[in-house]
C-alpha cells in the first residue's frame, strides 16, 4: 500500500513540476502581450489587452489552482510536512 502511494505521489510530483513551469511561463507571456499592445497602440491594443485580461488570465488562474491541488496531494500522499520546524532545529534554538 505504501509503495503504491509513493508511486502515485511521484506521478503527481511530475505533473505538479511541469504544470507549474508551464503556468509560470504562460503568465510571463502576458507581459509580452501587453508590451506588444503598447507598441501597436489604438483600438487593436485595446482588443489585445481585453483578450489577455478576460480570456487568457482566467485560464491561467484555473490551471494554477488545479496544479496546486496536485502539489498538495503529492505532499499528503508522500507524508511530507511543509513549514513545520524539525525537532533538531527547535532543540538548537532552545539551547541558545
Amino acid at each position: 500500500m505504501r509503495e503504491t502511494l509513493k508511486k502515485v505521489s511521484d506521478v503527481f510530483k511530475l505533473i505538479f513540476g511541469y504544470g507549474i513551469m508551464i503556468v509560470l511561463f504562460a503568465g510571463g507571456l502576458t507581459f509580452f502581450g501587453y508590451v506588444a499592445a503598447l507598441i501597436i497602440g489604438g483600438p487593436t491594443a485595446e482588443s489585445i489587452c481585453t483578450w489577455i485580461y478576460k480570456s487568457f488570465i482566467p485560464v491561467i488562474i484555473y490551471a494554477s489552482t488545479i496544479i496546486i491541488l496536485f502539489g498538495l496531494l503529492t505532499m499528503y500522499l508522500a507524508g511530507e510536512k511543509a513549514l513545520v520546524p524539525h525537532r533538531k532545529t527547535a532543540k538548537i534554538e532552545s539551547e541558545k
